[in-house]
């Protein structure tokens, strides 16, 4: 079974609007109920579970009836922060008696609509055969160029200079799905309380991986897959979807 959790406990204050940014609408349809639909359409993806803000469960419900999202069988309090949302998504899927321990985990954030359906294709092929995925792009240069200064660079914490560049090509960019068997991801958590981690280490359950030396298998990625974090993401994201609008009644 393909499962995908999906956070949108957060209130992404960034985006200076008068509700989380999941739930800010664009075009007239709220963030969340796009990113919900990439997964909803995707014929692998069998059960959706969406961990939400306390006070937004109800809109939710009715997002979830008057959208048809019919792959939404739970709906789960978030936490005050990640690593709680993700624990609170787990507990829930772990005493869940038609939910196999062999089962793929999607991890997934609730304002991040922009992933498309090769990048969940492929984090569910390479999970289903190491264990886990995560959805990676390459430190593409701004300029196309093989010039150094348009590679990265370091930041200096206090002050507004940079020393030194850095290797562009041994980074990546990790983003979202990322996939889970939930026996493994179950173990994290549970190493991570056992060790004391869980307080200290943010913000993803990447990190928590790292931190307990395990390696994490990489997935397909793009640079178009990003998080909407502020008011210009939002906006870049209607861009998107009136584009995807356009092109689909020109045929």
């Amino acid at each position: 079974m393909v499962v995908a959790m999906i956070l949108a406990g957060g209130v992404g204050s960034r985006v200076g609007a008068d509700r989380p940014k999941q739930f800010v609408k664009v075009l007239g349809k709220p963030v969340l109920v796009y990113t919900i639909e990439i997964f909803q359409n995707h014929p692998d993806v069998d059960v959706i579970e969406v961990v939400c803000h306390k006070e937004w469960k109800n809109y939710l419900r009715d997002l979830i009836e008057k959208y048809n999202l019919t792959k939404v069988l739970w709906i789960v309090d978030g936490g005050e922060r990640f690593q709680e949302s993700v624990i609170n998504g787990l507990k829930h899927l772990k005493d869940n008696t038609e939910i196999d321990w062999n089962s793929t985990v999607l991890v997934h954030y609730g304002a991040a609509p922009f992933t498309s359906d090769r990048i969940v294709t492929d984090c569910i092929k390479v999970t289903e055969k190491w264990g886990s995925a995560c959805s990676t792009t390459p430190c593409y240069q701004l300029m196309g160029s093989n010039d150094r200064a348009d590679s990265l660079h370091e930041a200096d914490k206090k002050v507004p200079i940079s020393k030194n560049w850095v290797d562009r090509d041994r980074y990546i960019q990790i983003a979202c799905p990322q996939g889970y068997k939930l026996n493994y991801l179950a173990s994290i958590y549970h190493r991570a309380e056992e060790k004391g981690l869980l307080d200290r280490v943010e913000p993803h359950t990447t990190s928590l991986a790292y931190e307990l030396g395990d390696v994490l298998y990489q997935s397909y990625g793009d640079q178009t897959n990003i998080k909407i974090t502020t008011k210009e993401d939002i906006e870049l994201f209607e861009g998107y979807v009136y584009r995807k609008w356009m092109q689909e009644n020109k045929k």
